[in-house]
């Protein structure tokens, strides 16, 4: 039988549930460690330090108040990234600095989706084509589920950094797991992309194509380093 990826889990939200979940069901991947899977994940004394050590990746989805202490922990122990947190890019030179001082791999993406990551290319795409012509205003729409913090999403963020002049509306209601819309709009014409999570299932399985791309690497990657 060959090796199976061993896999941290650092929160035990929604998100972490489904990465166990897949792994439960995987030939490549098994859980040996959970971190904060009943405790608050603003307790540094939450993370199960002995668990992280056996494992090859640590995956965190917890908070933006505890992310940097975890990534710290993490990275002393030699211990590669994936992180699915958000809110933290504000800090993303201390996190060089920690990657590059323990000489480990981190990836990190507001978006774990593949299918939103390809999303994000073609909006990307559009939007060049549509710089060559002044008619056409862009604005975006995003709707998550009621208990999601942040608002704007840091993958609303991460469009409108790369779409100059976008404004994003969001809407925290209901269930929905993630959806988000660019509307290109002209005087003539109109052109409208969309994309629509129907589970967390897409976000938990790019999380572990993004630990089997960081298993063997150093320094610090995106999502797009995967594309």
């Amino acid at each position: 039988m060959s090796h199976k990826t061993k896999i941290s889990l650092i929160g035990y939200g929604k998100m972490g549930q489904e990465i166990d979940a897949l792994c439960r069901e995987s030939e490549k991947f098994e859980v040996v460690s959970i971190s904060y899977k009943n405790k608050d994940a603003n307790k540094t004394t939450g993370l199960d330090l002995k668990g992280i050590a056996k494992a090859d990746i640590a995956i965190d989805f917890t908070s933006k108040d505890a992310i940097i202490k975890n990534i710290e922990a993490v990275a002393k122990l030699g211990k590669n990234l994936v992180v699915g947190t958000t809110g933290w890019y504000d800090q993303l030179d201390t996190v060089k600095k920690l990657v590059e001082k323990h000489k480990i791999g981190l990836i990190y993406a507001p978006n774990f989706s593949i299918g939103a990551n390809i999303f994000f290319k073609i909006a990307d795409f559009v939007a060049k084509l549509t710089e060559k012509f002044h008619d056409y205003d862009i604005y975006g729409l995003e709707i998550h589920h009621k208990a999601k913090l942040d608002s704007p999403s840091g993958t609303a963020l991460l469009i409108s950094e790369k779409i100059p002049g976008l404004k994003f509306a969001s809407i925290r209601a209901g269930r929905n797991p993630g959806f988000h819309e660019l509307t290109f709009d002209s005087p003539a014409d109109g052109i409208t992309l969309s994309h629509q999570a129907y589970n967390r299932t897409g976000f938990a399985k790019g999380a572990l194509v993004a630990a089997e791309f960081i298993k063997n690497k150093k320094g610090i990657y995106s999502f797009e380093d995967i594309l």
